[in-house]
């Protein structure tokens, strides 16, 4: 039987949450121990995904690099799909549900936000070489906005399955 949902309850739980994840990502050590490898795996995962089809493009740390072109993005903080993380998993966590629809809500958010942060990563190291300008508006504020909606409906697909598809709303008063 699902918990019922309320707004204000959740609002302040999501909202301590992301107060405390937010907090935590920006503490040195954390960015040293998880933040920064995960932004090399990224980095790492960027780079093997384009050498199917332009082998000459290597990681090097946070770095993907066109050694031929000389062109080359450093995925920094804001770019490696952390904060969207952080926000989705605030929002699951913060939802009434069980620990096993969280757990795979966690692991679906993930996947859909690294996946398309992949996306976003590897059309912007080709963009930059292509149309520097096109390149910083995308990078500032359209890739931005795609990766929110993204983190959104991956939650709206969340609730979906934890509510079983009722038709009723979650936000409607009991």
């Amino acid at each position: 039987m699902r918990r019922q949902f309320r707004p204000l309850r959740f609002l302040l739980v999501f909202l301590g949450l992301l107060t405390a994840l937010f907090t935590l990502e920006m503490l040195r050590q954390v960015q040293q121990l998880a933040i920064m490898p995960f932004t090399g795996m990224i980095a790492s995962l960027s780079a093997a995904l384009v050498q199917g089809f332009d082998p000459a493009v290597v990681a090097d740390g946070i770095t993907l690099n066109d050694p031929e072109t000389g062109f080359a993005v450093a995925i920094q903080a804001g770019c490696n799909g952390v904060e969207a993380l952080i926000v989705f998993v605030s929002a699951v966590l913060a939802f009434p549900s069980g620990w096993k629809e969280k757990v795979l809500g966690i692991g679906f958010g993930i996947l859909t936000i690294q996946g398309l942060n992949l996306v976003r990563i590897i059309s912007l190291f080709y963009l930059g070489q292509w149309n520097p300008q096109a390149f910083e508006w995308l990078h500032l504020y359209g890739w931005q906005a795609l990766i929110m909606l993204d983190v959104l409906l991956a939650f709206l697909l969340w609730l979906h399955f934890v509510t079983g598809g009722e038709n009723e709303d979650p936000l409607a008063a009991p």
